[in-house]
């Protein structure tokens, strides 16, 4: 048994397709199943059921695959630290950012990083949160930027990188665009263009509204911040974003107001895989976001 059979295993069983998963290795579906097939013989087990359309991990199978991951994550350690000691200060980050962060939040980080290691590069992913927990979970992240959610803190290392108040934004012909700083009473008859349901911040934004006594009539709901500042440009209704956003809005027909007791913050926090080897690079980043430079990013660790 060798690391090869092991990663070709463990994506048969990510896959449980053969031919995806020869696909994803750039191997032929013969030789994946051959390769398979002498593990099982080795093993004196079976490993998957091969139905007529399905294919499914056996109990063998599934206690195999615990252990191979531990020795793959092992043998990636392994080939990294090697790696990091023959090239110290090369290679590339994968970082998970969700959809509403853009680069407001964070590219005084990235031109720091930049700066000292212009050789490092990074690959920058949009998705949600939920995908980027995953992402940094399977390794296919290094690092992921998080908004609102907790973390299994037996899975996850973390930061905390900043707490930045919602504010509220109107076209300029609305009559709250005349206020200096707004009550949530003052919206409860607006129409809301507000994030999409799976967005931790719709949660936050619905829950504050009822703690002022009512529900707000949501009228278009998005996961995109341009997109909802041209709705509101629209005058399809008031939205609610991060001040740090609503400071880089050069449009002169939205008006962005303050509250006077901000009930809805983006919190947002930095995340990687717990016990897992952290190349120079990336640590190196998670160094400097860690730092609670204000003129970087404000934060400090848990």
């Amino acid at each position: 048994m060798d690391v090869r059979q092991i990663n070709y295993f463990a994506e048969v069983a990510k896959q449980l397709n053969f031919t995806k998963a020869a696909q994803a290795l750039h191997i032929s579906q013969p030789s994946l199943s051959k390769t398979i097939k002498n593990l099982e013989t080795e093993l004196g087990a079976s490993l998957f059921y091969r139905g007529a359309n399905q294919l499914d991990l056996t109990d063998a199978g599934k206690a195999f695959l615990i252990n191979a991951k531990y020795v793959l994550d092992a043998f990636e350690n392994l080939t990294s630290e090697l790696n990091d000691v023959i090239d110290l200060k090369k290679g590339e980050i994968k970082i998970g950012i969700p959809p509403i962060i853009g680069a407001a939040f964070f590219s005084k980080l990235i031109s720091k990083y930049k700066e000292t290691y212009p050789s490092i590069n990074l690959l920058l992913t949009e998705v949600g949160s939920n995908k980027i927990k995953n992402g940094v979970a399977e390794g296919e992240l290094d690092i992921g930027l998080i908004c609102n959610r907790p973390v299994q803190k037996e899975n996850f290392e973390t930061i905390k990188l900043l707490k930045d108040p919602l504010m509220l934004i109107v076209q300029k012909d609305n009559p709250l665009a005349s206020k200096k700083a707004i009550d949530f009473s003052h919206i409860e008859k607006e129409p809301f263009v507000l994030y999409r349901h799976d967005f931790s911040l719709h949660d936050r934004i619905i829950e504050a509204c009822e703690h002022n006594g009512f529900y707000p009539n949501i009228v278009c709901e998005s996961s995109q911040k341009d997109f909802m500042i041209e709705m509101v440009e629209a005058k399809l209704g008031i939205a609610l974003l991060p001040s740090k956003i609503c400071s880089q809005i050069t449009n002169e027909n939205i008006v962005a107001i303050p509250f006077n007791k901000p009930m809805v913050n983006l919190e947002l926090g930095m995340i990687w895989k717990k016990n897992r080897y952290l190349p120079y690079a990336v640590r190196e980043f998670i160094t400097i976001a860690g730092q609670g430079d204000r003129s970087v990013v404000p934060g400090q660790r848990d």
